[in-house]
C-alpha cells in the first residue's frame, strides 16, 4: 500500500518537473525567435521559477498531509510511534530490573 502511495507521490512529482522543463524551453523558444527579449526572458524563467518551486511546496504539503492522513486510517505506526514505544519498553525493562534487584 505504502508502495502506491509513493509511487503517486513520485509521478505527480514526475509530471511537475517535466512541465517545468517545457515551461523553460518554450521562453528560449520564444527568445531565440526575436518574441521576448532577453531580458523579458530572463524575467519570464524567473517568474516560472518562483510558481514551480511554491507549487511545488504546496503540492508537498498536500502529499504529506494525505500519507499522514491514511496511515491515520490504516492505523500503520509511524517510525517516530515505532521509536516512542521502543523507548518505553527499554524504560519498562530498566525500570522492572531495578525493582527486582531490589527485592532481592
Amino acid at each position: 500500500m505504502l508502495t502506491i502511495i509513493k509511487k503517486t507521490m513520485l509521478t505527480g512529482i514526475g509530471l511537475a518537473l517535466k512541465s517545468k522543463d517545457e515551461l523553460e524551453d518554450l521562453a528560449k523558444e520564444f527568445m531565440n525567435k526575436g518574441k521576448m527579449t532577453e531580458e523579458e526572458g530572463g524575467k519570464f524563467l524567473k517568474e516560472l521559477q518562483r510558481r514551480y518551486e511554491e507549487a511545488q511546496k504546496k503540492l508537498e504539503q498536500r502529499v504529506e498531509k494525505t500519507v499522514k492522513e491514511f496511515l491515520k486510517k490504516a492505523d500503520i505506526v509511524t517510525g517516530d510511534q515505532l521509536k516512542g514505544l521502543k523507548k518505553e519498553i527499554r524504560d519498562l525493562k530498566k525500570a522492572i530490573s531495578e525493582g527486582t534487584e531490589k527485592s532481592e
